[in-house]
């Protein structure tokens, strides 16, 4: 008999899933479990239920994992899907999320664990959307329009998130219910601080309200985008920066990175070096290296800047695309820009080169990007991914190209949460 919704069931938590819930079985029937742990035994309550599967909520833990601690604050809000979990087990966990996709999705079983570098579990984040209302600014609760509290969450420091709230208090006071969404972005020291606003529909913007707003937040720089006409406003310095030399582990002595708060960018400062090292150690010394969905160049420029010859960057989105062709200009020639598709990039595209790294948003690639980047049959590509299952699935095509996985490991970029970061090699040929 299938599962209903509101009914409560008890159940055994068998392993994790790859979005923060975990698997448990009823009469065969799959049940995706949150606020649980591998090896409980928990009565849940059944919040949804499709003919194959059913969502639940512990509602009671019968038998607790020695793992198992006090939920810090809401788990919904920020998504702190695994706050309930001590952290050695969080990474033991991710670790199985990534090997479950491979085997599942990749049909590429591995033959052991996956590494996961942690992280401290405070003030890791250096940038953040928060959703304004009211002259209130927080995140929404998971799978809904509430706004909730993202200071008991912990991701971000504490004066990031006073920082954001004066600032939507001063909007509000200056233009009520102007701006929809706040994003905020910080460099690793924290001494800078940057905000891009989102307009409400048919609000408009104006420099000295941004000033004004600035000045009481104590944000370096403000840029708001009307959302009627497209027009952006700024004021003073709405981009942060960070020294080479911090964002490479001392690799790099000179230069910087600059990124406006719009920029997508890596947001953990505590492991930020640590991944741009990993992929800097997994390139090789000669030949093109090409850099798609580059950002603001986060691998790109301190490749070239640590001496790397010839360095092709691509990059889609315009405002991450500006920042990168202002990361370069002191490179060039040794670092070339591309501010276009990928898909439209790798159709022009001739020569094949050393080493392709590609960093996808949480969709991964295109079929097309995968399948023309296949073609170029660089030697080599390193692959960082955001979300488990659309790497298992486009290792999948690479392997079926002729390509072999020769590493796989993780960075706990967002502890507390399901997201894990992983850093795949693939190699062509035997």
């Amino acid at each position: 008999m299938s599962l209903v919704e509101g009914q409560q069931v008890e159940l055994t938590i068998e392993k994790p899933a790859s979005g923060g819930r975990m698997i448990a079985r009823h009469l065969g029937q799959v049940v995706l479990v949150r606020g649980a742990i591998p090896g409980e035994r928990v009565t849940a309550w059944i919040e949804r239920a499709e003919k194959r599967m059913a969502y639940a909520v512990t509602r009671d833990v019968l038998d607790a994992s020695p793992d198992r601690r006090a939920d810090a604050g809401d788990p919904l809000c920020g998504g702190a899907l695994y706050s309930h979990i001590r952290y050695e087990r969080q990474l033991a966990i991710k670790s199985d999320v990534v090997r479950d996709a491979f085997a599942r999705v990749g049909r590429h079983p591995l033959d052991g664990p996956v590494a996961v570098a942690g992280s401290p579990e405070e003030g890791y984040r250096m940038r953040a959307r928060f959703h304004v209302r009211g002259g209130r600014a927080g995140f929404y609760r998971e799978g809904t329009h509430q706004l909730c509290d993202a200071a008991p969450t912990r991701q971000l420091r504490p004066d990031t998130v006073a920082a954001v709230q004066a600032l939507a208090g001063a909007l509000h006071r200056e233009r009520p219910d102007a701006v929809t969404a706040i994003a905020i972005g910080e460099n690793v020291a924290a001494d800078e601080r940057a905000a891009h606003l989102e307009a409400a529909p048919g609000a408009t913007m104006d420099a000295a309200m941004l000033e004004r707003a600035a000045r009481d937040a104590g944000v370096r720089g403000l840029s708001a985008r009307e959302h009627s006409t497209g027009r952006l406003v700024s004021v003073g310095s709405p981009d942060v920066s960070d020294p080479l030399e911090t964002v490479t582990g001392g690799r790099v002595a000179h230069g910087s990175i600059r990124r406006h708060a719009e920029s997508f960018f890596q947001g953990n400062r505590f492991l930020l070096a640590a991944l741009v090292t990993a992929v800097m150690d997994v390139v090789p010394d000669e030949g093109e290296i090409l850099d798609l969905y580059a950002g603001a160049g986060l691998f790109s420029v301190p490749l070239a800047a640590a001496g790397h010859l010839e360095v092709t960057a691509v990059e889609g989105d315009r405002t991450s695309g500006a920042d990168l062709r202002e990361n370069a200009r002191l490179l060039a020639p040794r670092l070339q820009v591309h501010v276009s598709g990928v898909e439209e990039y790798l159709a022009g595209r001739r020569g094949t080169p050393a080493v392709a790294i590609v960093d996808p948003p949480r969709t991964g690639m295109t079929k097309d990007a995968v399948n023309r980047l296949a073609r170029l049959r660089a030697p080599r590509i390193v692959y960082v991914s955001c979300d488990p299952p659309t790497l298992a699935r486009d290792a999948r095509l690479l392997l079926d190209a002729g390509y072999r996985l020769t590493s796989l490991r993780a960075f706990d970029l967002f502890p507390n949460t399901p997201h894990v970061e992983s850093l795949a090699v693939f190699v062509f040929g035997d």
